[in-house]
Formats: C-alpha cells, structure tokens, sequence
C-alpha cells in the first residue's frame, strides 16, 4: 500500500441499512461495502415461521397500518395501502407484488413460493425487518429494488471486467466456514462473509472516483461478489425478526488517507452510493470496522450519530490500529476466525491482497518494448 495519503471521505455512513437511515448526506464515505448463484431446489414448507408483523414493534406513525389488522378493519384509505389478504401472510404478499413486478431475482436468488423456497423467504423477510414490519413500506422498498435490478444487471456487472489502474487493490472478499472447509447449510452461523474496502489504495482519486456510474457498477460488483459467497439461494434454514445469521462484515481501512479535504468526485460517489446501498441491500451488513483510523475519526464518528439510527451506530467500530481486528471475533461460531484473517488486520493468513477475492480486473497490459529499425542496405 502506497504511504502517499490520500484524500478520500472519512467513513461511511450506510451500506446496507434501510433507506431512513442514511438519507442526509454528509462528509462521509459512501465507497464502503455478482456470477449468478443458482436457483435452489424446494425446500421444506417454512410454514412454521410466523409473520414478522407479529413479533416486530408496531410502527411509530399513526398512518403505518399493522399489517395483522389491516385486512381484519379496512378504512377509507385501505385500497392505498399494501395490505395482506385474509389468506395469505405479509411474506406471501411480498412475493405476490414481486410477481406482479415480473423482475425474477434477487442477491442471486430466484424468487419463488416463500412458503415452500427458504431462500425466497429470507430475502421477503429481510425487507419486512428492515421497515420494522410494516408490509407497506417493506412492498414499497421490494418494488424499487426489482426495478432497479432490472435496469442495472448487478449480476453483469459482477461479470464484467473493471478497470486495472482505477479498481485493483481497492476492494476484496474473503469468506470462512470451519477449518476443514465444511458447512453446513442448517448452521448458517458457521459461515462468515467479510468485505474489504482499501480505499488508501487508490492511486489516482480523478480516475478511480472521476466517472461515477463507473465507480458505482464497480462497487455493486463487489456487494454481489460478497453476497455470492454468503449463498443465499442454497440457505436451508429461515430467518425471522429476531433471527437472521445472513449478513456481512465490512472492514474499511483508513491507512494513508488523508481527512483534511474532500474531492467533488469523492463526495458525489459518497453520496450516490449510500442512497444505491441503502435502498438495494436492507439488512444485509452485520458489523462494520473502521481500522487504522487518525485521532479526527473521533469528531467525525460523534458527528455521524446525530445523523444515523442508534441501531446502525451500534454496528460500527472505530480502531486506531488494523492489528487489533483479529481479537473482536472471539465469540464467533467459527473457532479461531481472527487467527485466519489476513495478516495486516492480527490473523495469521497472508496478505489480503493474496487471500481475498476482488472483482474481475482487466489483465494488465503488456509492457511496452522499444522498437528497433532495420535499415536495409541497397
């Protein structure tokens, strides 16, 4: 990693939170945290998880009708308002607006009968958590992240091949099960998915932040990467709304980036891609790591909690020093994680560069050769 500091944005506030929690902008860094998983067989009815309306707390505004009484005293305002049949759960209504939507996939899962598909009913699930269970924000949220699937290809994107000068070295995954490599699917705690973001990598802020949309399939193509390694489409074992092991860690790593100043460029793809994050990738971030982070950090992080939900702020973690990582994970499912993360964040595995996985790079060009002329004699 170059020690050449580099003026990139101070944190990121949201990746993948609910859109409420992360709609003001602010001086912070979007940049944080797809070939396409097959479709997986039927699973076993999942009958026995219950609404996540149930269990979830009632919504703070009056005009958030709870989808259990809704269809049970309809109002004036009913036929607005996206509410369960008496037949069928929030969940089946979910999958009935995506029906109607016609988009068939999400994170790489082929949306099917939530009642019989687990994977189907995990990514409903997610979006009834993430709007705290009110049906009509969670159909509202599922129709923008259909649409813009639909328009952006997120799963091209994963194939598609970025640029080396602007993209290599900025962004890895690693994923770990037990130790010989096993997993099994009815234990989903056993799988753990990280997101590397190594913005101090960045070799040119103009090129690598310059074209925004560029930036931004790039940084989708690693979500749908980290995404790929957690697997959703194969997951056997339901979520509720106090229940979900499908998440993901996001480390970012401020080593050689400079917090006096921030680019245009960088402030725009901030903000673009906390508002793409927010409202593409409900529920999918477990913890976030801020390592290697300078003294001003501290202003900053007591910034963003006036800005960000209380239950999102408890997910980050700032650190002055990357070694320190590996000691947070131990009471992880998975015995010894922090001794096999890389070795600058205090694993014993290589170096991230060696053991992570990035998107797909352009292969770097040939060097240049100097040409020698042949003069022919008469």
């Amino acid at each position: 990693m170059s020690d050449k500091p580099v003026d990139t944005p101070a944190v990121e506030a949201v990746s993948s939170e609910p859109t409420a929690e992360a709609s003001a902008p602010v001086a912070t860094e979007a940049v944080s945290d797809v070939v396409e998983a097959p479709a997986a067989a039927a699973a076993a009815p999942v009958e026995e998880i219950k609404p996540v309306e149930e269990s979830a707390a009632a919504p703070a505004a009056a005009a958030e009708i709870p989808a259990d009484t809704a269809a049970a005293a309809p109002t004036a305002a009913a036929e607005e308002t996206a509410v369960a049949t008496p037949t069928e759960t929030p969940i089946q209504a979910l999958y009935t607006a995506a029906k109607e939507h016609g988009h068939p996939e999400i994170w790489g899962v082929t949306l099917a009968d939530p009642a019989t598909d687990v994977p189907s009913q995990i990514v409903f699930q997610k979006y009834l958590n993430a709007n705290d269970g009110s049906l009509d924000k969670a159909k509202d949220q599922l129709l923008k992240t259909l649409a813009w699937r639909a328009k952006t290809k997120p799963l091209e994107l994963l194939a598609r091949a970025y640029n080396r000068d602007k993209f290599s070295g900025l962004g890895y995954v690693t994923s770990y099960t037990a130790e010989d490599g096993t997993y099994d699917p009815a234990a989903p705690e056993t799988r753990e998915v990280f997101t590397w973001n190594v913005y101090g990598s960045t070799k040119s802020i103009d090129q690598t932040f310059g074209d925004l949309q560029e930036f931004l399939n790039w940084r989708v193509a690693l979500m749908e990467l980290a995404l790929q390694e957690l697997s959703l489409a194969t997951a056997t074992k339901a979520i509720t709304a106090d229940y979900d092991p499908y998440k993901i860690y996001q480390v970012h790593d401020y080593k050689s980036i400079s917090f006096l100043r921030q680019s245009p460029h960088v402030k725009a793809a901030s903000t673009e891609t906390i508002k793409v994050f927010a409202q593409n990738y409900p529920e999918l971030l477990k913890e976030k790591f801020f390592v290697n982070v300078p003294a001003i950090m501290g202003f900053v992080y007591a910034f963003m909690k006036l800005l960000v939900a209380a239950k999102t702020m408890k997910k980050f973690h700032p650190m002055s020093n990357g070694v320190g990582l590996a000691a947070e994970f131990g009471g992880s499912s998975i015995k010894g994680l922090g001794q096999r993360l890389p070795s600058e964040y205090g694993g014993k595995a290589g170096e991230l560069k060696t053991v992570g996985k990035e998107t797909q790079i352009e292969a770097e060009a040939p060097a240049k050769t100097e040409e020698t002329t042949v003069e022919s004699s008469a």
